[in-house]
């Protein structure tokens, strides 16, 4: 009795529906592992270079040198580095058409770094639909299959003359297994989202507020001197 209510014989006499429904769950659990892994290394080299990156633009270093070094380094940038950049980009594009009024420079320094912003949080949040997608579709998926293996189970029960717990269990169990595999796969999906989406919210929050005082800096920059690069703070 033991042996047949295994989970591998189970599965293995489920029928091709169930089974069909079990795949699709287990290649869903195991893609969101690996979105979740992919995740977790991904936010956490975006905190570690935006920190790295932040401590070096407080550290009183020249602006000039900063965005040479990011040029020079775009591939391996963080985000906020290359936000920093765009800005920065921005205002010398600017001055190269002799356009050197505050207002237009501050304008076109912040459009641009805003359009970085929009795209460093399009990588940052990538995967995360993924994820909520998984969280909310996997037990119903896991529902069906077992919808389907119990009514399955009861239309062959309906040859038999006596019917016992010992002969409805297993075609029970074996449909329940679907339910198990798709809060399985639904689970921790959810659980990552959630923490991914707080983590994305802080990157954002980080990022913002960067783009706030740089643009407070350069406004200072650019009313102290109003022909000469941004060079100084």
């Amino acid at each position: 009795m033991n042996q047949d209510l295994s989970i591998l014989n189970m599965v293995l006499h489920a029928s091709w529906v169930v089974q069909l429904v079990m795949a699709i769950l287990l290649l869903m659990s195991v893609s969101s592992w690996a979105a979740i892994f992919r995740k977790l290394f991904a936010l956490k080299r975006v905190k570690s270079l935006n920190e790295d990156f932040e401590r070096d633009f407080w550290s009183g270093k020249n602006l000039n040198e900063l965005f040479a070094a990011a040029t020079q380094n775009s591939r391996t940038a963080g985000p906020m580095e290359r936000i920093f950049a765009s800005g920065m980009r921005e205002v010398q594009k600017l001055r190269e058409r002799r356009i050197t009024d505050a207002p237009s420079l501050l304008d076109g320094a912040r459009r641009a770094m805003r359009a970085s912003f929009q795209r460093e949080m399009d990588s940052v949040e990538s995967n995360l639909s993924f994820l909520a997608t998984v969280g909310s579709v996997s037990p119903y998926v896991g529902l069906f299959g077992t919808v389907w293996g119990i009514m399955h189970a009861f239309t062959g029960l309906a040859s038999m003359q006596q019917v016992t717990l010992a002969t409805v269990a297993p075609g029970i169990a074996e449909a329940l297994v679907a339910t198990a595999i798709g809060l399985f796969a639904a689970i921790p999906a959810v659980v990552a989202y959630n923490r991914f989406a707080r983590d994305v919210d802080r990157v954002a929050i980080q990022q913002e507020t960067f783009i706030e005082e740089f643009s407070n800096i350069l406004q200072r920059s650019v009313g102290n001197q109003a022909n000469a690069s941004p060079s100084g703070r």
